[in-house]
């Protein structure tokens, strides 16, 4: 099955909202362009599964917008796992990211939706957290491989 990059989004302040992008410069120094938290580091990009947001969303019962997850980036066609930490994403030509670890749902998921921080707690459904190797241009659409 061919991966994805489906989404992009960014926080500009701490707590404040998500803001789509219709395409992003990634880089080593920033994260996502503009993002608030982009700054070098194991978290310095979360990248969300849209199937298994679309699982936690079924288990509490709504369609909820991925941009409620408050994460960087939604792909299409893959589920991830404890067995992907250490793995590189590639998106589109140039960015590359690596797997440092699992995104933990936090309580601001409950306050949007009671039972969704327990709903994407199994399962890595939370996604993942990287660091960025080597920056890029991306924009929805971008071919994944994981590697």
């Amino acid at each position: 099955m061919t991966i994805t990059l489906e989404a992009i989004a960014y926080k500009t302040a701490k707590r404040g909202a998500m803001k789509p992008a219709f395409c992003a410069n990634v880089t080593l120094a920033r994260g996502v362009e503009n993002d608030v938290f982009g700054r070098p580091g194991k978290r310095q990009v979360t990248v969300l599964s849209k199937q298994q947001w679309q699982i936690a969303c079924q288990q509490v019962k709504t369609d909820l917008d991925w941009l409620t997850r408050r994460a960087n980036l939604l792909i299409n066609g893959y589920q991830f796992s404890a067995a992907d930490v250490g793995k590189i994403i590639t998106i589109g030509t140039e960015l590359r990211l690596q797997i440092t670890g699992e995104t933990d749902p936090c309580k601001k998921m409950e306050l949007a939706h009671a039972g969704l921080e327990q709903a994407l707690t199994p399962d890595w459904r939370g996604g993942v957290t990287c660091r960025v190797i080597n920056g890029g241009l991306i924009q929805p659409g971008d071919l994944i491989i994981l590697s």
